[in-house]
């Protein structure tokens, strides 16, 4: 069923709302009453809130039983200064919809009219609001649900916008699409003294001299084949910014990635078991902490099969792109409970970056992002 021009006005309207109140991941419970009252007026048969935090799912009901089809977006914006001269720009300081979860929301809203106005024939469409996606704990989260179990989708899909890719063009693979990634955090802690006196302390600082080429080298990135693995250093500190006193304490953040959870695993042992040796050769304990743990993203290749039919049937134009890539998507952990695919839509091949205080989505790809999930869902439930 296709959109009218004035749900495409309502639609860009409701991107706008959103993207001038930007919340961060677990924050976004005023995002989540402006997407439930959205889809109140759709009248879907069943709408859960809360879940893994402030996720919400509608349920659309077939008249006839067949499988379930969860199509997800993200609520969450970030804790980015947004620069430009919108007449909808962010009105909170130091957050932004800098990455396009605005306008994710605004093609599921999309899809919540049609299938307000004809339910599918069979099965179950869950159009699934999903917090928490930039830390990576949202996904899980929601799978954690024990309401989770009420939708159990027999597929999954999403997109996510693309700039550097031809405006309106797919890119769309079988297997790894994204990397898994997570924040190493390691604490080294010693014995301060009087910086006249550094040998009367155990500093910390010989040990981050060297741990951080040698954690960097454990990762160097690379073509993304099977062994792709990369450790980025994203922050440090030793002591306290005073001249009179030798540290006792210093911390280091790395960013692990992998293309794989098993590349993954391996890469979390090598790096453990090179800060403890370090460690405790110089006489420091150590404390290691991980967070935004994000798996893989895994396209299944009979969820992708399905999109490659509605991308084809709707002449929108696709191909493999620059896949699998660097960053990562906390989708893959919908994967982990069923065939699932993300594809990616292009937003320019000029356009400011995802994550840069300029970045806007694009709202002419509110559309395509519509026909391609609808096409797919019509195809799948009827």
């Amino acid at each position: 069923m296709a959109l009218t021009n004035e749900d495409a006005v309502d639609l860009v309207a409701f991107r706008h709302k959103l993207h001038r109140a930007p919340e961060i991941s677990r924050q976004e419970a005023q995002t989540a009453r402006e997407v439930r009252a959205f889809l109140a007026a759709t009248r879907p048969d069943q709408i859960l809130t809360g879940l893994g935090g402030h996720g919400i799912a509608a349920i659309y009901e077939g008249r006839r039983s067949g499988p379930t089809v969860m199509v997800r977006a993200e609520l969450d914006g970030l804790p980015i200064e947004e620069i430009s001269d919108l007449p909808y720009r962010s009105a909170t300081p130091g957050r932004g919809h800098l990455c396009g979860h605005d306008g994710h929301m605004a093609i599921l809203a999309g899809l919540a009219r049609a299938l307000g106005r004809q339910r599918p024939q069979r099965g179950r469409a869950i159009l699934m609001f999903q917090p928490a996606e930039e830390d990576g704990s949202g996904a899980a989260a929601v799978v954690a649900d024990p309401r989770f179990r009420e939708i159990s989708p027999d597929f999954a899909f999403a997109l996510h916008n693309l700039p550097g890719l031809p405006f309106g063009e797919v890119a769309l693979v079988e297997g790894p699409v994204s990397c898994a990634s997570r924040g190493m955090r390691i604490v080294l802690s010693g014995k301060t003294a009087h910086a006249s006196m550094p040998e009367t302390g155990v500093s910390p600082v010989p040990v981050v001299a060297e741990l951080m080429p040698a954690l960097t080298a454990l990762g160097r990135g690379g073509p993304l084949d099977s062994g792709f693995s990369m450790v980025t250093i994203t922050h440090a500190r030793i002591g306290e910014p005073t001249f009179g006193v030798a540290p006792g304490q210093a911390e280091i953040w790395a960013t692990l990635r992998t293309l794989t959870d098993a590349g993954m695993e391996d890469l979390c042992v090598s790096a453990e078991h090179l800060v403890l040796s370090a460690a405790r050769e110089k006489g420091l304990s150590v404390e290691i902490s991980h967070d935004d743990i994000f798996a893989h993203c895994e396209n299944a290749p009979e969820a992708v099969a399905h999109l490659r039919r509605a991308l084809n049937e709707e002449g929108v134009p696709h191909n493999g792109g620059n896949l699998p890539m660097r960053p990562s998507e906390d989708f893959g952990r919908f994967g982990q409970k069923a065939p699932a695919a993300m594809f990616f839509l292009g937003a320019g091949e000029n356009h400011p970056s995802l994550h840069n205080p300029d970045y806007d989505f694009p709202d002419d790809l509110i559309g395509i992002g519509v026909r391609v999930f609808m096409r797919t869902l019509r195809n799948l439930l009827g």
